[in-house]
């Protein structure tokens, strides 16, 4: 980097389908901006969000865990990536340890701007008794607002890994659609509001499998963990048309896969992020989270939201509140209603 070239540092360190949401947004920024540095600091296991941009967006690993850990390892980290050369930072995170780091840089003279995160709105959202919910802005638009505040003017569709240009509100397919082949379906997610019931997904993915062995094609199965990792395998072993990717590819590779898919099927999690990352149509399912609290994938249509209009909906904003009746019935969602969905999407393209 130049030194005598102005710089911003960027702070978002979780979680993956949030720092997925903002890459798109820097690299409009940075071309938009080819006189600055952005300098992105996040967990490293971010960093191939970050792969493919402008030369003038660089990435920082914090190991939060380990090395930055703690008050003196955020003074550490501010003094590894030396703070004093930058002119600005915009903290996308909003907790402690972006709220720390961006106290000392403002001590030291630097601008700041922080998202904002809208938390009493969010709490409403969630409350039984509150009659009067409305779709909050989505987090990507909060971004948005940051850049702005700090000078940094960006407006309209976003341009995604692929290349692609997409509307705010509306996956457009590429006109080498027809190259596409496969799906894929992501079960997992972070907290159990979150996660359609195992017995009812193992349907989903057999009758999938089957359906796209017969055109030729296979249903892509995606996730992370040591657990998660032995049930898709089970799954692999025992239907037709089924491979899981678990275990397998970097994140990097996983993107790519994503990138050629006709379609992915995930939970609210970061795989609809990052198939939204390149494009890929998504047909998401959501039981204790919703759409409204601004989490939506880039570019996808709430309308492929497949969801149960009950009264406790939305019950939390990240699907880590316990259940009030127990079952999590929110996500007792028909398996065939699924397949149908998943086939339907299919024949549109």
């Amino acid at each position: 980097m130049d030194a005598h070239r102005k710089q911003l540092l960027v702070i978002r360190f979780s979680a993956l389908g949030d720092v997925a949401m903002l890459a798109p947004l820097m690299r409009q920024v940075a071309l938009s901006y080819p006189d600055w540095d952005f300098t992105m600091l996040s967990r490293q296991q971010c960093a191939p969000l970050f792969n493919d941009m402008p030369s003038n967006v660089h990435f920082f690993g914090a190991d939060l865990k380990g090395h930055h850990h703690r008050l003196w390892g955020l003074d550490s980290l501010l003094k590894e990536i030396d703070y004093h050369k930058f002119d600005a930072v915009a903290d996308m995170h909003d907790v402690l340890r972006s709220q720390y780091l961006r106290t000392r840089m403002f001590l030291a003279g630097k601008r700041c701007a922080h998202v904002f995160k809208a938390r009493v709105q969010r709490w409403l959202l969630v409350r039984h008794n509150y009659h009067h919910k409305q779709p909050l802005v989505p987090m990507i638009e909060r971004y948005r607002a940051v850049f702005t505040e700090l000078g940094f003017y960006t407006s309209g569709p976003l341009t995604l890994n692929n290349g692609q240009t997409v509307p705010k509100t509306n996956i457009v397919q590429e006109e080498d659609t027809p190259a596409r082949h496969n799906i894929g379906i992501a079960p997992f997610a972070a907290h159990r509001g979150k996660i359609y019931p195992i017995n009812k997904m193992k349907k989903v993915v057999k009758t999938l499998g089957e359906e796209m062995a017969a055109r030729g094609e296979k249903v892509l199965l995606f996730g992370a963990g040591s657990k998660e990792e032995l049930i898709l395998h089970e799954w692999e072993k025992k239907y037709d048309g089924v491979e899981c990717m678990a275990g397998k590819s970097t994140m990097d590779q996983e993107i790519a896969i994503m990138r050629g898919l006709r379609l992915m099927v995930t939970m609210d999690s970061a795989n609809m992020h990052l198939a939204s990352l390149v494009g890929t149509r998504v047909l998401s399912i959501w039981g204790a989270t919703h759409p409204w609290a601004g989490f939506l994938g880039y570019g996808q249509k709430e309308s492929d939201c497949i969801q149960l209009d009950m009264a406790c909906r939305p019950c939390s904003i990240y699907g880590n509140r316990f259940c009030q009746y127990r079952d999590y019935r929110c996500l007792n969602i028909d398996e065939d209603y699924i397949i149908a969905r998943v086939k339907t999407a299919l024949n549109e393209q």
